[in-house]
């Protein structure tokens, strides 16, 4: 991947594991841009993925992580954004394939879920794999009509 920096958020519940993670993704060689939380306070997770999600439309960068309890609120928010394809993982392999095969460019999952090893992991895993396109871009192609308001029969 060319673009190096790649967008973080989190909630309060997220916001330790994310601290962590920024440091992991240093060690990477990426250039992490956090989009807040900035403290344990209880906040709203919708505003973070919304940043998150805006930056990449932006183009600041051309993925994004989001943590926040369990992973599922923030990947909510994140889908009702068109032109974001977000994943709540909690294993390796789903990782992987949701940038292989559904071009995901968000990967979310929950700090109450996963620990800081397999946090590492999922974002390795997501971070080193490739869409593969071919027979996925036909389904990734009908994801984009689906968020676009054409209806699939």
């Amino acid at each position: 991947m060319e673009n190096k920096n790649i967008l973080i958020g989190s909630d309060h519940a997220g916001y330790e594991l994310k601290l962590k993670v920024i440091e992991h993704l240093k060690e990477l060689g990426y250039t992490p841009i956090d989009v807040g939380n900035d403290s344990l306070e209880s906040c709203d997770y919708p505003i973070f993925a919304n940043r998150l999600c805006e930056g990449i439309k932006e183009g600041k960068a051309p993925l994004g992580i989001l943590v926040c309890g369990t992973g599922i609120g923030m990947s909510l928010v994140a889908n009702k954004h068109r032109g974001i394809r977000a994943a709540c993982c909690s294993d390796t392999f789903s990782a992987r394939l949701t940038r292989e095969h559904n071009d995901a460019n968000v990967l979310c999952f929950g700090s109450r879920v996963v620990g800081m090893g397999l946090a590492f992991d999922l974002v390795d895993n997501f971070l080193s794999a490739e869409y593969q396109g071919g027979k996925h871009a036909k389904r990734v192609d009908m994801i984009t009509a689906v968020e676009n308001g054409n209806i699939l029969k």
